[in-house]
């Protein structure tokens, strides 16, 4: 039987909420099992790039990273937001480590290719990205990690990766040793049929499912890449993938019934 591991990715809303940032790392580290944190980058990275004059370009939702951005979201990334949530950690007795993709090649990435638009250092990732064998032995070391959405290409680069999806990877990889659950948290009750609406949360979606309420329009484009990654996850063989409130994971934890649930 295999060992029971949680992947919970947060973001930037929560990152730049302290208060509620506090509450959720506790509750994150009553969490028995094994467990691993991944997180987003919030608005730090922005701020900083206006007050250095670095503007900031997007294309459909997703950032195109030049050198200059490239330095300040390393900086702030893997640098002030990791080691910030890595020493409240401490501080509840949680043995974390904090990580990019290049510590100890655990995440090695490859340039986007995209046919019509440069996106800059952003690479992608698949769950062969993954260095399982070194991230396995830090777990059985007690360890607790905390990736930041940096990687690399092992040929001197690092790049911009969407956290969403290096959650997702994470689980994939380490679903061949362990019982994976994999846990988006962010601000809403789960997925909702009304946006508006917290009480419409939808239970359960599958691959149809979400599908369908693409093509309909009823999900706003925030939401598309957690589900796009989640699926993918479900489809690779991880156990059970959640999008759940970040004010839920201790509930979750011990009901699972916060949340939407995705499943085949």
């Amino acid at each position: 039987m295999k060992e029971k591991l949680y992947i919970i990715k947060i973001g930037g809303a929560l990152i730049d909420d302290e208060e509620l940032l506090e509450q959720f790392l506790e509750q994150f580290s009553g969490i028995e099992e094994k467990k691993i944190l991944v997180h987003g980058g919030g608005k730090l990275a922005n701020t900083l790039a206006e007050k250095l004059g670095i503007e900031q370009k997007m294309v459909n939702g997703r950032r195109i990273t030049d050198k200059d951005t490239l330095d300040i979201v390393a900086m702030v990334y893997a640098g002030s937001i990791n080691k910030n949530i890595v020493a409240k950690l401490q501080q509840k007795k949680c043995k974390a480590i904090g990580f990019s993709g290049a510590d100890a090649n655990l995440i090695k990435a490859k340039k986007r290719a995209h046919a019509e638009i440069d996106y800059g250092f952003v690479g992608d990732i698949t769950e062969k990205s993954v260095n399982r064998k070194i991230i396995s032995k830090l777990l059985k070391l007690e360890l607790v990690p905390v990736f930041s959405a940096i990687t690399h290409d092992k040929k001197g680069h690092l790049f911009n990766t969407n956290a969403d999806t290096i959650a997702s990877v994470l689980a994939q990889a380490l679903s061949v040793k362990y019982d994976v659950e994999l846990l988006y948290c962010f601000d809403k009750e789960g997925v909702l049929e009304d946006v508006n609406n917290p009480e419409s949360v939808i239970k359960n979606i599958s691959e149809e499912e979400f599908s369908a309420l693409k093509n309909e329009g009823k999900l706003h484009k925030g939401i598309l890449p957690k589900l796009e990654n989640a699926l993918g996850a479900v489809k690779n063989n991880v156990t059970k993938v959640f999008l759940i409130k970040e004010t839920e994971l201790k509930n979750h934890i011990e009901t699972h019934h916060a949340g939407t649930e995705i499943c085949l």
